[in-house]
């Protein structure tokens, strides 16, 4: 956001006439919904990986690394441990050791 916003902002907050009260709403606006598309894009990927994850888990009776995984998938290794420690921690198991294994929860 650019000071001139905030400092016309401060102004209009203090009581003094501002003209480009649209512009500043504009702005602020854009500001908020910076992320949201990245943030949407992210959510789709993780969706998909989720199902490969998954399906993944579900072949396998052994607890398997992230690395096994991705090269089952073919999701890049980081991905695939974000989403394991970020977003599907209620479904898939985590047990701790020199190298994480995990496994769905039964």
């Amino acid at each position: 956001m650019k000071k001139v916003t905030i400092e016309t902002l401060v102004a209009y907050l203090n009581g003094e006439t501002v003209t480009n009260l649209d512009e500043i709403k504009a702005e602020l606006e854009a500001e908020l919904n910076k992320g949201k598309a990245q943030k949407e894009a992210n959510q789709t990927i993780y969706a998909e990986i989720h199902d490969a994850v998954i399906n993944a888990l579900t072949s396998t009776e052994n607890p398997v690394t992230a690395q096994e995984l991705a090269d089952e998938t073919g999701y890049p290794k980081g991905k695939i441990v974000y989403g394991l420690s970020h977003y599907w921690g209620e479904e898939i198991e985590k047990i701790e050791g020199k190298v994480n294994t995990y496994t769905l929860k039964a």
